[in-house]
């Protein structure tokens, strides 16, 4: 069982995923309103309720298949916000909107179409077709009885009996369609002058007083949040190489013999023959009338070479080989009986080989090409060898010191002083790591993980993760070996813990003056193209102005890589006459738009492929949100304050 679950693990996801999403149907189908016992509504849908207790167990529902499908490298945090909170108490409302008109509406899924549906699921079949033994090995693998999932498909078509109609039924007219098309593919001729920031930085001049007053004036702005110093050891296939012995003569001469096929091509013979068959019960005579008959043969060979091929589809008795001319292929020294070898590698290329007694007969050997042993000698190949060694005493090692590191950080919870000493690793710092990122350079005072070679192992989640869990942040206690990868392992451990605070102004002086020098910059860059912009307009020469780039043909669908606001103020520019001027202002500086002409597209663009069943499909989940939206008004949701406490995250609401 545990063998069908490795091998088929995509297949166990999807049961999995049947099986838990779908259980809140179950349990409204059976009796959802039973779950609230003992426990605090927080949004009322109808006559029933979403309780603390759902809410709270589909979270950890969501929390945990994030997590499996992540392979741990997801991060809790990107769940636990308000509006993540909210997403998935609508999520509840509607299915409970769902689970409450199938069951007014007494919907209902028959036998056949419950087959035929479980019948389809391509995770069932085994080419093309739905698979008894699958099914049956899938349900085992996961513990659960043919009744039980049957009874949870048939409530989740149920479920899609509500909506499902009302998808499946919307779709865009084709003059909407049409349109929608024109307006994408239609172009604009444009050229561009651009007027970037960094061309005015240099003439920006910051005082002391300018930093001072933005400084009094943003200090919110500039809060850092809670963050740690981390120690760290790191232990990857470098930590694992180094102060390697060098592997001795006699070592790296074992292990050049032991793979010698890797450095050195044996010597082999491109050969055909021509086998005249004795059996093992032939008499003496009858063998000497096989041995006469090859002698014969050989001579003849002997004269004429080139007819061998002929010679062998006449008279070779060998049935695998007689039809193609006797053609054996090649043959690497060391892969034949001695005898055979040993004559066959003594001729040279085109020679014919006497009558030789062999297997099932006697041979007449006609070699076709020779390849002599070729490769690298031992010396050649040294170097390539004594690092070929290295790296499996390197791969030993790892495996040894990974051992060792798990042990030596749990029997010294409060320190990896040991565990360095012990394997021979540094052990190293880093500043500025929060719960969400990596704090930039210029936030950090020194020592910044965000510049440190290793910084995007420490923004690793599971290594943030491991510096915020209680016993790290509070106990300052090492955590676990933490798997990078199968070939990096890292232990961290908090040495300072740092309060959300605002740094002092000689910290952010330079952020400050950076800040400034952009701002200042932009708005200079701005001016001038403002300026510009308004000397086009007013010149309206009908040749581009020195400046402007090359023409470009941008449409919607394909904007030739231009910002959307760019693109947005080519298509809202007059197109009576041109050109037509335009200015946009953006963070990286100021863009002059010409427009020198417009015209249709092409609706046969390879890029409207499939986009009418996107709108379809679009419209469709609008549609369906319009009517989920109609249900709520029927069933008067009314999300309680206990329910706006449980989104806003307020302790009280657990």
């Amino acid at each position: 069982m545990f063998d069908f679950i490795r091998t088929h693990q995509r297949l166990m996801q999807f049961i999995l995923l049947i099986l838990i999403l779908p259980s809140f149907a179950l349990i409204g189908v059976s009796g959802y309103t039973n779950y609230v016992s003992g426990d605090k509504d927080l949004v009322k849908v109808g006559s029933g309720a979403i309780t603390q207790k759902t809410f709270d167990q589909a979270r950890n529902n969501q929390l945990q298949q994030m997590q499996q499908n992540s392979s741990g490298g997801f991060d809790p945090s990107v769940l636990d916000t308000p509006e993540a909170r909210r997403a998935l108490l609508d999520q509840l409302v509607d299915r409970q909107l769902l689970i409450d008109t199938a069951t007014s509406e007494h919907f209902s899924v028959s036998d056949t179409a419950l087959r035929q549906a479980i019948a389809s699921m391509p995770q069932l079949q085994v080419d093309g077709h739905f698979s008894p033994e699958r099914y049956n090995q899938a349900l085992a693998a996961a513990g659960l009885s043919t009744r039980d999932f049957e009874e949870s498909q048939r409530a989740q078509l149920a479920l899609d009996r509500v909506l499902g109609p009302v998808a499946s039924t919307s779709g865009l007219p084709a003059p909407v369609v049409a349109r929608i098309e024109t307006v994408l593919t239609e172009q604009r001729t444009v050229r561009l002058q651009s007027f970037p920031v960094s061309d005015y930085e240099k003439g920006v001049e910051i005082t002391d007083k300018d930093i001072q007053d933005w400084y009094e004036k943003n200090k919110q702005s500039l809060e850092l949040p809670d963050q740690v110093t981390a120690q760290y050891l790191l232990l990857n296939e470098a930590a694992a190489m180094s102060n390697l012995p060098t592997p001795s003569e006699e070592d790296l001469r074992a292990y050049y013999e032991q793979n010698k096929s890797r450095y050195v091509r044996p010597a082999r013979v491109n050969v055909s023959h021509i086998q005249i068959n004795v059996s093992a019960d032939a008499t003496g005579e009858a063998r000497k009338q096989a041995h006469e008959k090859a002698v014969a043969l050989a001579a003849q060979l002997k004269a004429d070479p080139s007819s061998f091929a002929d010679v062998a589809k006449a008279q070779s008795q060998d049935a695998g080989t007689a039809a193609d001319g006797g053609k054996l292929g090649w043959i690497t020294k060391g892969s034949w009986p001695a005898n055979l070898e040993d004559a066959v590698f003594s001729l040279k290329q085109g020679d014919i080989s006497g009558v030789i007694d062999g297997p099932g007969g006697y041979h007449i050997f006609h070699v076709n090409e020779v390849q002599p042993e070729h490769g690298e000698s031992f010396e050649e190949a040294k170097s390539k060898l004594e690092s070929e060694v290295k790296r499996q005493m390197g791969a030993s090692r790892f495996a040894e010191m990974a051992t060792q590191l798990t042990s030596l950080v749990y029997d010294n919870p409060n320190s990896l002083d040991p565990a360095a000493q012990a394997l021979g690793i540094k052990l190293r710092t880093a500043a500025g790591i929060a719960r969400d990122r990596l704090l930039a350079s210029d936030e950090v005072p020194a020592n910044a993980a965000s510049a440190s070679e290793d910084a995007a192992l420490l923004d690793d989640v599971r290594v943030r993760r491991a510096l915020f869990a209680t016993q790290a942040l509070n106990e300052k206690q090492n955590s676990g070996v933490i798997e990078i990868s199968p070939d990096t392992m890292i232990v961290v451990r908090v040495q300072e813990r740092i309060p959300a605070h605002v740094p002092d102004l000689a910290q952010v002086t330079d952020h400050i003056r950076n800040t400034l020098t952009s701002e200042r910059a932009l708005q200079a860059a701005k001016k001038a193209g403002e300026t510009a912009l308004a000397a086009y307009r007013q010149a309206a020469a009908k040749d581009a102005p020195e400046g402007f780039g090359s023409p470009l043909e941008v449409s919607r669908i394909d904007p030739q890589g231009l910002p959307k606001m760019v693109t947005d103020a080519a298509f809202n520019t007059a197109t009576d006459s041109f050109p037509q001027y335009q200015g946009v202002a953006g963070p990286q500086g100021y863009v002059v738009l010409r427009v020198e002409g417009a015209k249709p597209g092409t609706t046969e663009s390879a890029m409207l492929a499939g986009l009418q069943s996107d709108l379809s499909r679009l419209w469709g989940q609008a549609e369906e949100n319009a009517v989920l939206q109609a249900m709520r008004e029927q069933a008067g949701v009314q999300i309680l304050p206990e329910g706006e406490e449980a989104i806003a995250g307020d302790a009280s609401a657990k």
